[in-house]
């Protein structure tokens, strides 16, 4: 795996309808109205104040987040990307190429729900020799992306965490611990990348289809 693998094994595990072929036309779906929508019409008890957007490993706590549409543009190819509406002054969001094959999963515990994105190529390469299917390896918790949901007291966790460091973000380790670092400095110094590096290329291998990643503060 590119980062460190979610350490939960998932109990529920609903493939979504191909929620990011509604994009161009939505223009934007909104995740905790779109987690509401999948509750109400799958019947699931699914409970969310806020959000934390997952990449690799790196944690960014938001009231919400936000799949959206890109045009094409300059980058020649159609792309979708998640903006998070991060908590205090961040500056989260992550452009995906849409040329890829992804599937979207709402995954549960009894403790915690998620979103999660995964393409055909992050399968094929990193998972196919070890699970039969896409679904499997969710499920083990085998995906780079995707938005943990949390309610109540865990989600007032998640902003003191947050609220406590000038750092864009926290990072989860392989063992499942985390690292809290206090600056943007030391966050890039800790995932040995820069804002740039992000910026271009989502310091990614290409078949994870990440194009564009940002994780500041201002």
């Amino acid at each position: 795996m590119s980062a460190p693998e979610d350490q939960r094994t998932w109990q529920a595990i609903l493939e979504l309808p191909p929620v990011l072929d509604r994009l161009e036309d939505a223009g934007g779906i909104p995740v905790l109205e779109l987690v509401d929508e999948l509750a109400e019409r799958n019947d699931l008890a699914v409970e969310a104040d806020g959000v934390v957007y997952h990449d690799r490993g790196i944690r960014v706590p938001g009231h919400d987040a936000t799949f959206v549409h890109e045009p094409t543009g300059s980058r020649g190819r159609p792309a979708f990307s998640v903006e998070v509406n991060s908590v205090g002054p961040r500056n989260t969001w992550a452009v995906f190429d849409k040329t890829l094959s992804w599937d979207v999963y709402l995954l549960q515990t009894p403790e915690v729900a998620a979103l999660a994105w995964l393409s055909d190529e992050e399968y094929r390469v990193e998972d196919a020799e070890h699970f039969e299917t896409k679904q499997d390896a969710v499920a083990a918790g085998r995906f780079s992306f995707g938005i943990f949901l949390h309610s109540g007291e865990d989600w007032q966790e998640q902003v003191e965490y947050i609220r406590q460091t000038d750092a864009p973000a926290f990072l989860q380790r392989e063992d499942g611990s985390t690292m809290h670092p206090a600056t943007q400095t030391e966050f890039y110094q800790l995932v040995d990348s820069t804002p740039t590096e992000f910026r271009t290329s989502g310091n990614a291998p290409s078949y994870l289809g990440l194009l564009e990643l940002e994780i500041t503060i201002d």
